[in-house]
């Protein structure tokens, strides 16, 4: 089988540093390939950057179902565009959130989940909420660290996430802990180590799932919701020049 991770951001280092941890954990015989696209946002922090991140995103799935790509995993924890996605693809596509928190329910009864910004946090919260698992996490908490700062500022950011994950045992009583960062996969198994703690990389999980889905002959319904995008004509294109308009009476 065929796997394709997509980066929706521009940054080629994380997409690299998806890839391996995604590697790492595929199965003999499956091809895992990568993919970012170009003129995306270089991190996605916030809704603008999700919204400027999609259309590329779905260009790149398209460019995958021409070459017979069996499955997708959209390795940003925010999901972007993740119901556009399936449909525009006719295999299983996975967003890394929530394969992470399916992972996290089924191996501990309370989790949080540790991210980069503070404003990040609502966003999550919502997507958390909205896959059903609001009673099972117990936070949302942040290191206040910029995506490309794991990148910049490594040991830094390994430092921050001990601290943090330490914190969300004591005051949270979290049983498990999920990465909120694409960014943050490579550490999953060092964070573990040295707290004790079950962490949770949504690349590896989403990796799962897809082969498991793929394996087991699942795909994509095509019955109402996501069904293939209809096929349009494009609107004339209509412009009112402002200056056209008569003067408002005083």
């Amino acid at each position: 089988m065929h796997i394709r991770l997509i980066n929706p951001n521009s940054t080629a280092s994380m997409t690299a540093q998806a890839l391996e941890s995604a590697l790492r954990v595929a199965q003999p015989g499956t091809r895992v390939t990568a993919v970012n696209p170009a003129g995306t946002p270089v991190s996605i922090e916030g809704g603008a950057d999700e919204a400027m991140a999609v259309p590329a995103m779905l260009s790149e799935i398209r460019i995958g179902e021409s070459e017979g790509v069996d499955a997708y995993v959209i390795a940003c924890f925010d999901d972007p565009g993740l119901h556009a996605a399936r449909e525009v693809a006719a295999g299983p596509v996975i967003g890394i959130c929530q394969a992470a928190v399916q992972v996290a329910m089924t191996i501990a009864r309370r989790f949080s989940v540790v991210t980069t910004l503070p404003r990040s946090v609502p966003i999550i919260e919502d997507i958390v909420r909205a896959y059903g698992a609001g009673h099972h996490c117990r936070a949302v908490r942040s290191i206040n660290l910029p995506v490309l700062g794991l990148e910049e500022e490594p040991e830094l950011a390994e430092r921050l996430l001990v601290d943090e994950i330490g914190r969300a045992r004591r005051e949270d009583r979290a049983e498990a802990i999920i990465l909120g960062c694409a960014g943050m996969s490579r550490l999953c198994e060092r964070l573990t180590a040295a707290t004790g703690v079950p962490v949770i990389d949504g690349v590896t999980a989403a990796l799962k799932f897809a082969e498991a889905l793929v394996g087991a002959g699942y795909a994509t319904s095509k019955v109402n919701a996501y069904d293939y995008p209809r096929q349009k004509g494009a609107a004339p294109v209509a412009r009112m020049a402002v200056a056209d308009q008569p003067a408002l009476p005083r």
